[in-house]
């Protein structure tokens, strides 16, 4: 019989965490899923651990997969789960986070309810000691306008290890685009917003964990331009127009792309190799629709950004230093 969810999660070097997300799976109060880890080459052990915990509980009633590919990155990972499952909706769960036990029963829950979405998402949990919270706090269930839920939170209205997609719109989307290091997934989100209604659950049940190392997370490092979506978001300002969804939700996409641009591209225009990139995407805001402190940041002298940036990374190591000392 066909299960109704397929868990994808990718693993990549996360030997200390992927126990945790596939425990949080194992506890799902929901039957009927598969799960399918695909290992990207891990080198610590990750693969081994999976493996370890599939074997030690025997898991019954679930179908457990595990692939290995060599280092591919974690679109590909994602991609090639999804076409090693057999589920008529997918979730993806990241392998450093996880989820509270009735997350799948509420995400059926919210299909039913909202049939008609694309994409699913549920409200998820920030976590970092000292700093965690709801990250969604100014939306209700119900089906979204994504780019405007988006902006009214500040926040990703769908992060990976929150979703669900149904077979048949990931692969009539193509997937997770390759190549892509930073931002795959929100370029998947809104290209489905574009062509599928998309509902959202405000129930926090998703752990996002932000409590790791900053070497194993892809949004602290400065990627290349070709690697990053800021980049790369001219092929979907074509698609917006096209489509019926986006031309109605026109301008609410482009406050929400200027926004992404102006918060995302500071990194970049204080590289001297990047700057001249950063500075044609930048030119593209319209500003007169976003916050003045931004362009007010962006008008400063680079020496100084690049000096108060210095000063903050001292800060943020200093600070690291102290807490490892007295734990």
């Amino acid at each position: 019989m066909k299960p109704r969810f397929a868990v994808i999660i990718p693993l990549y070097n996360k030997a200390p965490y992927v126990r945790t997300a596939l425990e949080s799976v194992l506890a799902q109060t929901y039957v009927g899923f598969e799960v399918i880890v695909v290992d990207d080459g891990s080198t610590d052990g990750s693969c081994e651990t999976a493996e370890e915990f599939a074997l030690q509980f025997q898991i019954p009633d679930i179908r457990f997969q595990i692939i290995r590919q060599p280092n591919a990155g974690v679109a590909v990972a994602r991609n090639n789960g999804v076409a090693h499952c057999n589920g008529e909706y997918i979730c993806f769960l990241d392998a450093d986070d996880w989820w509270e036990p009735n997350f799948l029963e509420e995400m059926e829950q919210l299909i039913r309810a909202y049939p008609d979405a694309g994409l699913y998402g549920m409200n998820y949990i920030y976590y970092k000691p000292g700093k965690t919270h709801v990250a969604i706090t100014k939306s209700q269930t119900g089906y979204i306008n994504y780019p405007k839920a988006y902006m009214d939170n500040g926040a990703m209205m769908i992060f990976t290890s929150s979703s669900s997609m149904r077979r048949d719109v990931f692969d009539a989307m193509g997937g997770f685009p390759l190549g892509v290091k930073l931002g795959e997934d929100f370029l998947l989100w809104a290209k489905t917003s574009l062509h599928y209604r998309v509902a959202f659950c405000d129930k926090p049940l998703a752990y996002y964990n932000n409590d790791v190392p900053a070497t194993m997370r892809a949004t602290r490092n400065l990627h290349a331009p070709q690697y990053h979506m800021l980049f790369l978001l001219e092929p979907l300002e074509k698609e917006i127009e096209q489509s019926a969804i986006g031309r109605q939700q026109s301008a609410d996409w482009k406050k929400l792309l200027d926004w992404l641009r102006a918060n995302g591209l500071m990194p970049y225009w204080m590289r001297k190799e990047y700057h001249d990139i950063a500075a044609v995407e930048l030119a593209k805001v319209d500003w007169s629709k976003q916050p003045k402190s931004m362009k007010a940041e962006y008008d400063k002298p680079i020496w100084y950004l690049r000096a108060k940036q210095r000063f903050m990374q001292t800060g943020s190591y200093w600070k690291q230093r102290i807490v490892r000392l007295f734990k």
